[in-house]
C-alpha cells in the first residue's frame, strides 16, 4: 500500500476532518490554585499530538481564567473593557505555554493573536491559518476576539466558523453535559445529546449564548468531554468515547 493510500484511510477513519479544541484556563491549573502547571499542560499537548497524528487538521483557543478574568476584574471595581483587555493577554500566556509544549514534542505549531504582537505571534490572519492546518500546522488562536465584552466561548465559535471547522470540542472536567453540576449534585442528569435550544432554553452554562447562538447558525455541533481522561480527545474525534454533543 502506497504512503498515500495510508494517509487517506487514516484520514477517513475520523468522523471529523477539521476541528477546534476549546480550552478553559482552568484546565491547564491541574492541582494549583491558579498558573500553569507544566505536566497537565505536556499531557493535553500529548492530546492533540494523537489527533494529529490521525490526520485531523486542529486549531485550538484557550480561555485565561486561570490567570486572569474580566469579569471578576470588573466585580472589584475595574473598568469592564480594562479587565477584558488584561484577561486576553492571559489567553496569550497560555497559547504560548501550550505552543511550547506541542514543539517539544515535535508538533508544529502556529500562534495568531487577535491583538497585534508580532514578537510573540502572528497577527490573526484567516486565509494564512486555514493554510496552516491544511500543511499539518497546530493553529493555537490567542485573544479572544480582539475585543471587550465577548468570552473566549464566543471566540472559540467564530474561529471555528471562519475555519470552516466540522465541529467543536470543548474539554471540560465531566465527560459530557449535565443538568446541574456533577461534582455538587450527584442526582444530576447526563446528556448523551441536546439541541441548541435545549441549552439555551435550560441555561446549561455549557457556552455563553452568542456562543451557541453562533454555532448553530453556522451548523457547527459542540462535542463535549473529559480532557483529563487520557485519549478521550482522540476518542471523540473519531466518533468514540464518552462525550454529549449538541447539534440540531
Amino acid at each position: 500500500m502506497s504512503s498515500c493510500e495510508c494517509e487517506e484511510k487514516t484520514k477517513s477513519q475520523a468522523a471529523y476532518k477539521r476541528v477546534l479544541l476549546k480550552l478553559s484556563g482552568e484546565a491547564l491549573m491541574g492541582d494549583r490554585e491558579y498558573g500553569l502547571d507544566p505536566e497537565t499542560v505536556s499531557r493535553v499537548a500529548q492530546e492533540i499530538k494523537e489527533v494529529v497524528a490521525e490526520g485531523v487538521e486542529v486549531c485550538v483557543v484557550i480561555g485565561g481564567g486561570n490567570i486572569f478574568r474580566g469579569v471578576s476584574g470588573a466585580a472589584k471595581g475595574m473598568d469592564r473593557a480594562t479587565g477584558d483587555y488584561m484577561g486576553m493577554l492571559a489567553t496569550v500566556i497560555n497559547a504560548l505555554a501550550m505552543q511550547n509544549a506541542l514543539e517539544k514534542i515535535l508538533v508544529r505549531t502556529r500562534v495568531q493573536s487577535a491583538i497585534p504582537m508580532a514578537a510573540v505571534s502572528e497577527p490573526y490572519i484567516r486565509r494564512r491559518a486555514i493554510r496552516h492546518m491544511e500543511k499539518g500546522r497546530v493553529v493555537i488562536f490567542a485573544a479572544g476576539t480582539g475585543n471587550p465584552f465577548f468570552t473566549t466561548d464566543s471566540a472559540a465559535a467564530l474561529r471555528a466558523a471562519e475555519m470552516q471547522c466540522n465541529a467543536i470540542l470543548k474539554g471540560t472536567k465531566v465527560d459530557g453535559v449535565y443538568s446541574a453540576d456533577p461534582v455538587k449534585d450527584p442526582s444530576a442528569t447526563r446528556y448523551d445529546r441536546l439541541t441548541y435550544m435545549d441549552v439555551l432554553a435550560q441555561d446549561l452554562q455549557v457556552m455563553d449564548t452568542s456562543a451557541i447562538s453562533l454555532a448553530r447558525q453556522s451548523a457547527i455541533p459542540i462535542l463535549v468531554f473529559s480532557i483529563f481522561t487520557h485519549g478521550a480527545f482522540a476518542d471523540v474525534v473519531m466518533g468514540k468515547g464518552r462525550f454529549t454533543i449538541i447539534a440540531d
